[in-house]
């Protein structure tokens, strides 16, 4: 028998927690195929299985958290036969799967940990129910709409009507997520206890850590969008052809940000002890929605890159933080971040800054206003800005000067290529 051990996964990191088992106990998995997500600090990292062989047990599920080095599973290395295939699965132990597949009328159906979880409290079968996830998966909402206008069985955890006593729930026995089901009339009020992730526990870290011991404020500018536009319609069809990625804004902003930083060096330096360290080189965070939420990869030298490069790069993240396989390295480090908000339809908003940097550029949506033009009122696309910053070491003058020379490259993006 194998143990299957979690890796070092960074020089700082100790702990990781179980994010997902993506193989069932008793399946049988080539040498190579990953066998469980595991989420740390700063990113999710896989592990794979050694040789060819079947996962016999499971010690430590999903949610659960587990030290460098310590072992999670059993592994029993063994060629593929028709003993060992998937169809024939050893008896389950503490763990659940974290995505269990079963025919449906839609294919192939995930059920989602959550989901699998709420179903079990309510005594009810998570295959059977039809899943309005992507591909099918069945998510806790759909549990929760299944279940509605039927009784709670017996065997879910607390069940009262509004006449009866008030709820006492007892305390959590693991740290695996928790479902409380309470029905009142033909009304179903559900809850979910769940630990916090890695990965969100650290971003409320420095979250928290950049409100306690920085000076932050922000400053706003709104920006003409409609040259941009217009040189990203003229010439993305002919980018793209070159270049095999789209042209985006972002790597317009990312340039801008470039030219800013060399001007006002104070907003890519950092606070260390009782010194102010300028920053010789611009590795700007982007940050990317991803399966986990929001993570912020750095693009390393954005002075040395050209926006094919930016875009490039920009996509290779934004694939990766969707299938959670982002590595530590990816997020490390980082003189300045940029945000774009406007994406998920943020007007306006103050962003905070990401410790040890000292400032934030926040993008926001795209909104046709009228605005005065050489004396004439005209419709023009416009966009906020907003740049959050450390006024410890970075002056109010500093800061406006800085969001205005983003503005002036944006809005003649000619600049950029002419060094003006």
């Amino acid at each position: 028998m194998t143990p299957i051990v979690v890796p070092a996964v960074g020089e700082s990191i100790s702990e990781v927690q179980i994010s997902q088992w993506l193989k069932k106990e008793g399946e049988w998995v080539a040498a190579g195929t990953d066998l469980v997500d595991l989420e740390t600090e700063k990113a999710s990292v896989q592990v794979s299985a050694p040789v060819d062989g079947i996962l016999v047990k499971i010690l430590k599920p999903n949610d659960q958290f587990a030290a460098v080095g310590e072992a999670i599973a059993e592994f029993q290395p063994a060629a593929k036969t028709a003993a060992s295939a998937p169809s024939a699965p050893a008896p389950s132990s503490p763990a659940q799967p974290a995505v269990v597949a079963s025919a449906g009328t839609n294919g192939d159906v995930r059920v989602m940990p959550a989901a699998r979880r709420m179903a079990g409290d309510l005594g009810m079968n998570p295959e059977s129910i039809p899943g309005t996830g992507p591909g099918g998966r069945v998510l806790k909402e759909d549990v929760a709409n299944a279940s509605s206008g039927r009784s709670v069985p017996a065997v879910a955890p607390v069940v009262v009507s509004p006449a009866q006593a008030p709820v006492v729930v007892p305390a959590a026995t693991s740290i695996a997520a928790t479902s409380i089901a309470v029905q009142q009339g033909s009304q179903n009020r559900s809850e979910e206890v769940k630990p916090m992730s890695m990965i969100r526990r650290t971003i409320a870290t420095r979250l928290v850590r950049a409100q306690h011991e920085a000076a932050l404020l922000t400053t706003f500018n709104e920006v003409d969008m409609q040259p941009v536009m217009q040189l990203r319609n003229k010439y993305k069809d002919a980018f793209l052809e070159k270049h095999g990625t789209k042209l985006g804004f972002m790597s317009f902003y990312a340039k801008a940000a470039c030219e800013a930083l060399k001007r006002y060096p104070a907003v890519n330096a950092e606070v260390r002890g009782n010194n102010i360290v300028y920053k010789q080189y611009y590795d700007i965070g982007i940050a990317i929605g991803g399966g986990k939420g929001l993570v912020v990869p750095v693009l390393r030298n954005v002075e040395r890159m050209s926006f094919a490069d930016v875009e490039r790069t920009i996509g290779e993240f934004a694939d990766l933080a969707k299938n959670n396989r982002l590595m530590p390295e990816d997020l490390e480090g980082g003189t300045f971040t940029i945000s774009n908000g406007g994406i998920y339809g943020s007007l306006l908003s103050t962003p905070i800054v990401n410790p040890p940097q000292s400032g934030i550029l926040g993008l926001h949506s795209i909104q046709e206003r009228p605005i005065a033009l050489n004396g004439q009122v005209v419709i023009r696309p416009m966009m906020y800005l907003a740049l959050t910053y450390d006024h410890r070491i970075i002056d109010g003058r500093e800061a406006v000067s800085f969001l205005k020379t983003i503005k002036e490259v944006i809005e003649d993006p000619a600049r950029l290529f002419l060094e003006l």
